[in-house]
């Protein structure tokens, strides 16, 4: 039986059903310099109490100190306002711009790669200053209840070519092992969740009619009500 992309990866008991989902992002980092497009994924550690030893993109939960990171570019204003779902309050920006650095600072701390520059100082955080001016806002995906965790995940996508990105620099972390490039159109070798498959899928179909997945195109929209599974637009 095919899994739907919401399949839980590790069930709770009934006192979670109610659990409220946190704020949290993601980055698919797309290498296209070959002549077959590769994405960035890495293994959680079987100590993860959510996901563990599954194949997912950098990313974690959107940080109170998130939204005071520095940025030396701002997100694209398409981008701002589809986050924003059409709001124009300038604390609601400030939160979906918060999202976006809390995927580079993830990706930052979990692989080793910086979009953006560092300069010196006594923290690496305090030195990093963020470019957000070429991620793209491509799905959303909401853990439906009965998960240990609940995260209301923004998923960003941007190429190494267009922020200066060194493939050959990736390492492992704490939070990522195994860190690699992946074939994206040959990802049945690893064990990666439903959901994330499923992004991934969507990103394949969406460069099939643009490469360059312009900044202000359409996106799925993942979640559960009642029971039952939706895909919506972003």
């Amino acid at each position: 039986m095919t899994s739907h992309p919401f399949e839980a990866q590790d069930k709770a008991s009934a006192s979670k059903a109610k659990l409220r989902p946190r704020d949290a992002a993601s980055l698919i980092l797309i290498d296209r310099t070959g002549s077959c497009p590769r994405v960035l994924v890495g293994k959680r550690g079987s100590k993860h109490a959510f996901m563990p030893d599954l194949y997912v993109f950098p990313g974690g939960r959107r940080d109170p100190q998130d939204r005071n990171l520095p940025f030396m570019r701002d997100l694209h204003p398409t981008v701002l306002a589809r986050l924003a779902g059409g709001a124009t309050d300038p604390s609601l920006a400030g939160r979906c711009r918060a999202l976006a650095l809390a995927a580079l600072r993830e990706l930052d701390e979990e692989t080793g790669l910086v979009i953006g520059s560092l300069e010196t100082g006594s923290s690496r955080h305090s030195r990093f200053s963020a470019d957000l001016g070429a991620l793209r806002y491509v799905a959303r995906a909401i853990t439906p209840p009965g998960n240990v965790r609940r995260f209301d995940t923004r998923f960003f996508l941007t190429f190494c070519d267009e922020t200066g990105i060194d493939p050959g620099a990736i390492r492992d972390s704490a939070e990522l092992q195994d860190v690699r490039w992946l074939d994206m159109h040959d990802v049945s070798g690893l064990n990666m969740p439903a959901i994330t498959r499923t992004i991934l899928e969507d990103v394949r179909t969406q460069m099939k009619d643009d490469p360059s997945l312009p900044f202000g195109s359409d996106g799925p929209f993942y979640f559960s009500r009642r029971g039952r599974f939706f895909r919506d637009t972003i």
